[in-house]
């Protein structure tokens, strides 16, 4: 018989009662929270709600007509439109904190070659949505409010309620940042063998189609922002796969690896 360990040896001892379990996730929920609360209380002492929401505006102001603003069309809106731009940058800053009791939470339970798997996934993951978030709005609200606001007939000017404005970047930052996301879908498909890497190769042609149809559905119908949507898309898909082959070769199992060696 071998000596090797298997999976069942690498985790035996480990098991807890489900209470324990419970008590240990309300334990990082709260630790979580506590960082959102912090980040939260010093954005609200420095630099406020009111410079956060104006700097959050500030594409969308810079291709206003001269003189106009954005307007208010609720009587609680100049109060909770900030509020809410303040609790989701407060999770923004305090999102390696949040990752890292989730990942303090779920790592007992892994066996070593899956923790080399999470870990890198997880700070990829983050990075790659906060990069899609700034992409959109440091490139594309440039390129779409320019396009609004120049396809604008001159008799009317421009308004925009807050509420709308936020709900508008909302949506846009959750589908660029869902977006910038490709690579890791793609890994953990080709690492869970629901996919091989050959399949994802041939099913480029089809991804790139597929990623102008989201480009034209998500973003408003100028050709700039559906272009700074679908062509990185395409270009991550490319990432992922490659990606793809190197995990799957440095997180195999210890007895996939040893099926492998020749006898």
């Amino acid at each position: 018989m071998s000596d090797t360990p298997t999976k069942e040896d690498e985790l035996a001892g480990t098991e807890q009662p489900f209470v324990q379990h419970l008590m240990e996730l309300r334990d990082r929920l709260v630790k979580a929270l506590i960082a959102i609360g912090i980040a939260a209380g010093i954005l609200f002492l420095y630099p406020g709600p009111g410079a956060l929401y104006d700097l959050l505006a500030a594409p969308l102001v810079a291709h206003l007509p001269k003189g106009a603003t954005l307007i208010a069309t609720s009587v609680i809106s100049p109060f909770m439109v900030p509020l809410k731009i303040l609790l989701m940058s407060a999770f923004l800053l305090a999102l390696p904190v949040v990752l890292w009791q989730v990942w303090a939470f779920v790592a007992p339970g892994l066996y070593s070659h899956e923790k080399k798997l999470v870990l890198p996934l997880v700070v990829s993951s983050t990075l790659l949505f906060l990069v899609g978030v700034a992409f959109c709005y440091f490139f594309v609200f440039g390129q779409v409010f320019a396009f609004i606001q120049g396809f604008a007939p001159k008799s009317i000017t421009a308004a925009p309620d807050i509420e709308a404005y936020l709900s508008f970047v909302l949506t846009m930052f959750l589908a660029f940042g869902l977006s910038f996301e490709v690579p890791i879908v793609v890994i953990v498909l080709a690492r869970m063998g629901l996919v091989s890497v050959e399949k994802l190769k041939g099913f480029r042609g089809y991804f790139i189609v597929l990623a102008f149809i989201i480009a034209a559905v998500v973003t408003p119908p100028d050709v700039v922002s559906q272009l700074a949507l679908a062509v990185p898309m395409c270009l991550l898909y490319e990432l992922g796969i490659w990606a793809a082959q190197l995990f799957i070769r440095h997180t195999k199992a210890p007895e996939d690896e040893q099926a492998q060696e020749p006898t």
